[in-house]
């Protein structure tokens, strides 16, 4: 226990060192798709986006495919983020079973959406007189299979296309994830691969997509009759920006009510978050959860997030 402690906390500690001295390397601005990068969920996002080795909810699609193989129950989540600038996020999943491929599969759609926007040229600065939307939508499909009793694995495949006025531009691009109960108490290994596949064209000009890869851990501290501790740490690297490192932990009470904190290490905005959870029988066989996150974005206004999932 001592040593995956030590191990836990070495890799919180030892990585923002590393990611410090690969600064020098960073190519912010050189990579499109923004959005893919923001969290989805208020739970993952309130443990520091330490979730590539949790993932047991629907966000599973997002941070790691395989997490989504053992969920055994029919599961609609609802997310939604206020962004900055006065921008909003939404997402929805739902996961279902068939009798004719063993396995999980999830149908999910996402929006980063604004206000439309008064149309400004030099010579009528005050506007045209008509207005044009900006915004991103993706729509993606995952299936998530356990091998093993230990061994997970999960890819998925998302058709994005971002719109500025008149233009716009598409992509397909896939994910990959894997997850690992090594047998040791509650410990679990996870890893995923996000955002593969085909350049955007956009006015013209080629955009890679935001490749990540992440890896993490995570354990269950403490466990009683009615009390829960999880610990997770996760490492990423972005194709734009230097290396990250998250922390998050949680803490249940009668599987009822959950308190939740976290932090980004080395990240361009986002640092410390925290947030509440509460799950609800809500019929025979079936519950419902609400989750509310709160990020702070150091000199940018807060962002807050909530969640609600239905599991049937």
């Amino acid at each position: 226990m001592k040593r995956i402690l030590i191990l836990m906390v070495a890799l919180a500690l030892i990585s923002p060192g590393l990611a410090h001295s690969a600064r020098q390397f960073a190519k912010v601005g050189t990579i499109g798709g923004q959005v893919l990068k923001i969290g989805i969920g208020a739970r993952a996002v309130a443990m520091g986006s330490s979730f590539v080795s949790v993932a047991d909810d629907a966000t599973a699609v997002y941070w790691n495919p395989a997490g989504i193989a053992r969920i055994q129950k029919g599961v609609l989540s609802i997310n939604h983020t206020t962004w900055l600038a006065d921008i909003g996020y939404a997402q929805a999943t739902y996961l279902f079973h068939t009798r004719f491929l063993p396995g999980t599969i999830g149908i999910s759609a996402r929006s980063l959406y604004m206000d439309e926007q008064q149309v400004r040229t030099v010579f009528r600065p005050e506007g045209e007189g008509r207005s044009s939307d900006s915004g991103d939508m993706a729509l993606g499909v995952t299936y998530g299979r356990s091998l093993t009793d230990k061994f997970s694995a999960g890819i998925g495949a998302s058709y994005l296309q971002s719109s500025l006025a008149s233009y716009t531009g598409s992509a397909v691009i896939f994910d990959f994830g894997t997850l690992y109960n090594t047998g040791y108490r509650s410990l679990r290994i996870g890893m995923a691969i996000q955002n593969i596949g085909s350049d955007m064209t956009f006015i013209e000009s080629q955009v890679k997509m935001p490749t990540v890869f992440r890896v993490g851990m995570s354990m269950n501290l403490y466990e009683s009759g009615s009390q829960m501790v999880l610990m997770a740490g996760d490492f990423s690297h972005p194709p734009d920006n230097s290396e990250r490192a998250s922390w998050g932990m949680e803490y249940g009470f009668k599987e009822f009510f959950f308190v939740r904190s976290g932090y980004q290490f080395n990240s361009d905005l986002e640092t410390f978050s925290a947030g509440l959870g509460f799950k609800l029988a809500a019929a025979l066989n079936s519950e419902a959860r609400v989750d509310y996150a709160y990020t702070d974005m150091g000199a940018m206004p807060a962002v807050h997030r909530v969640s609600v999932d239905f599991r049937f």
